[in-house]
C-alpha cells in the first residue's frame, strides 16, 4: 500500500481481494490525502470497504455519448464516425437505460437473437458488437469506469465471406445500357479504380493529375495518402467529365447544383438501374469486388492487387480470387515450356520400338 502523486493529485495504491488497485484521492493536499488513505486502510482491515467503480453510476447511453464525442469523432474518419452513430442507434434501443455494471453476457446474447429476428445480417450484428466492445474497452483502459467487458464472452455471428458478388461482362453491359450517363461514368470509374463509393463522391479535381495519369486518395481507414495509377478507361471517364465541368466546382462527380452528390442519391439511382438490368443481389460496393476479381483473373499478382485496392494485407484479397479455368491456363502451360510434350515423345519412342496398340475386344 502507498500514496503516490500523478500530476498534482495524490493517488492510493493498495491490494484488495488479491487485486492490485489504484484510486485517486481527488485532492492535491498531501496531509488530507494521508488521512483519506488511513481511513481506507482501516475500512479494509475491518472488512467494511467494498470496491466501488464509477461504472455503477453510468448508463450505457452515457458511455456511448462520451465515446462518440471523445473517441469516434476524433480518431476515426468522418464516414466511419457516421457509421458508428448508425450502429449505436440499435445498441441504444436495447441497452441505453442500463447501468454499465448491469450489462451481462446473457443480455448481449439475447440482443443477437433479437437482431436476427429483425432481419439484420450477421455481419451487421458483428459490427454492432465490435463497436460496443470497443467502447467498453475504452471505458476500462482510459476512463477507469469499469473493470470488465461483457461482450468479450459472447461469440460473434458466423459469416460466409467465401464468395463475394462481382459483375460479369454481360451484366455490366446490361447495367450500363439502362443507366443514365452520369451513372454510367461512375460505374465505369468504380470498376476501373476500385475506389469506395465515398471516395468517388469526395474526389476533387485537385486530386487528379491527368498528365501523370494518377489520383491522390486520402485513405479513410488509416488516413494515409496514396497515389494511384489510372488506366485508359478511367482516364476516358475523367476526360468526359472535364468537358462538362461546372465552373467553381471542384468535385469530379458533383450533383446537378455543383455540390457533393449525396450517398443516398447514388445508392437509389444505382439500385433502380440494377433492378431494371436484372442484375440481382448486387450492391454498389460490389463494383470494388469486381475490380479485384478481374485483376486476379487477368493474372495480376495478389500483392499488386492489394496495393492497387489498398487492402490491409494479402489475405484480405484472397477472397476475390474467383479464378475460372481459362484464367489459370497460362499458369499451367508454363509446364509445357520446360520440355517437349510427353505424348509426342511417347509416340516417337513407340514407333522406334515397333509398338502396336492392344487389340480391342469386341463383345457379341
Amino acid at each position: 500500500m502507498g500514496l503516490y502523486k500523478r500530476g498534482s493529485v495524490w493517488w492510493m495504491s493498495f491490494t484488495h481481494n488479491g487485486k492490485q488497485l489504484r484510486r485517486s484521492t481527488e485532492i492535491e493536499d498531501k496531509k488530507l490525502a494521508i488521512r483519506i488513505f488511513d481511513k481506507l486502510k482501516g475500512e479494509i482491515a475491518e472488512g467494511k470497504w467494498f470496491e466501488k467503480l464509477p461504472g455503477e453510476d453510468y448508463t450505457f447511453a452515457e458511455l456511448m455519448e462520451k465515446y462518440m464525442v471523445e473517441y469516434s469523432a476524433v480518431n476515426k474518419a468522418a464516414s466511419s464516425h457516421k457509421r458508428d452513430k448508425s450502429l449505436a442507434a440499435h445498441l441504444l434501443k436495447a441497452f441505453g437505460a442500463n447501468y454499465l455494471l448491469d450489462i451481462k453476457p446473457a443480455m448481449v446474447s439475447d440482443y443477437k437473437v433479437q437482431r436476427r429476428a429483425e432481419g439484420a445480417f450477421p455481419r451487421t450484428i458483428n459490427y454492432e458488437l465490435t463497436l460496443m466492445s470497443h467502447a467498453f474497452n475504452i471505458a476500462i483502459g482510459e476512463w477507469e469506469w469499469i473493470d470488465d467487458n461483457p461482450i468479450r464472452k459472447v461469440k460473434k455471428e458466423r459469416t460466409n465471406n467465401a464468395i463475394e458478388r462481382w459483375l460479369t461482362v454481360e451484366e455490366e453491359d446490361r447495367l450500363l445500357k439502362v443507366a443514365a450517363k452520369w451513372l454510367q461514368e461512375i460505374i465505369v470509374f468504380a470498376i476501373n479504380t476500385g475506389l469506395r463509393q465515398s471516395e468517388i463522391l469526395d474526389l476533387k479535381w485537385s486530386q487528379v493529375d491527368m498528365e501523370r495519369k494518377t489520383i491522390i486518395i486520402l485513405e479513410q481507414k488509416n488516413r494515409c495518402v496514396d497515389t494511384l495509377p489510372l488506366n485508359e478507361n478511367a482516364i476516358g471517364v475523367l476526360k468526359e467529365r472535364q468537358k462538362h465541368r461546372l465552373s467553381q466546382c471542384d468535385f469530379v462527380f458533383p450533383s446537378n447544383n455543383g455540390t457533393r452528390m449525396s450517398n443516398r442519391n447514388l445508392f437509389r439511382a444505382f439500385g433502380i438501374a440494377a433492378d431494371r438490368a436484372k442484375v440481382n443481389n448486387f450492391r454498389f460496393h460490389d463494383l470494388r469486388h469486381t475490380f479485384a476479381t478481374r485483376l486476379v483473373q487477368a493474372g495480376v499478382g495478389i500483392y499488386e492487387v492489394q496495393r492497387l485496392g489498398r487492402w490491409k494485407n494479402t489475405s484480405m484479397v484472397m477472397r476475390y480470387a474467383h479464378h475460372n479455368s481459362e484464367s489459370l491456363r497460362s499458369s499451367i502451360e508454363v509446364m509445357d515450356e520446360s520440355k517437349e510434350p510427353f505424348i509426342t515423345n511417347l509416340s516417337q519412342s513407340s514407333k522406334k520400338r515397333g509398338y502396336k496398340p492392344p487389340l480391342r475386344l469386341v463383345t457379341p
